[in-house]
């Protein structure tokens, strides 16, 4: 079995595989009187074939490491954000597209606050939270079409800190 080091979440690192939503660098505006900071389009929705952006909520089970990664999955019709409805942060797992399959894993654990947005077509893991409520908002394309794949691994990852 193939052991995986978790590493932290950063913008670089991760932007092949899509964004990391976060409040890095100054405010774009300032609102309700001042009172308030916007940062502004921190992620980009891309849904094709007809569907459309759509907010879910997703109560996940916590999990602990190490965590045993023996399935990924990928959205062709659309993006996929995850934001998690507390400051605790979560296991982030993607791979590179190797001919229709998943590459080698890299996994990262995000800092409080930290949410992520899959490009489209990503492969990624489940949603892996580690300590909280479990409860995340999630933007991912509502319509038609097949918009899951999944890959089954033969021998499973391991992921570690």
């Amino acid at each position: 079995m193939t052991t995986i080091r978790i590493q932290p979440l950063t913008g670089e690192a991760f932007a092949p595989f899509g964004e990391v939503i976060d409040t890095a660098g100054p405010a774009d505006k300032l609102i309700n009187q001042g009172l308030c900071k916007r940062f502004h389009d921190r992620a980009t929705l891309d849904f094709i074939e007809g569907g459309t952006a759509g907010i879910s909520l997703f109560q996940a089970e916590l999990r602990k490491l190490p965590h045993l990664l023996d399935m990924m999955e990928r959205h062709p019709l659309g993006s996929q954000a995850f934001l998690p409805m507390s400051m605790d942060g979560f296991l982030v797992v993607v791979a590179p597209d190797e001919g229709g399959r998943p590459g080698t894993p890299i996994a990262f654990r995000t800092a409080p606050g930290q949410g992520v947005n899959y490009h489209r077509n990503t492969w990624h893991g489940v949603l892996t939270p580690l300590s909280g409520s479990g409860l995340f908002a999630v933007i991912d394309r509502i319509g038609e079409g097949d918009n899951l794949q999944e890959h089954w691994f033969d021998m499973p990852y391991r992921i570690e800190d």
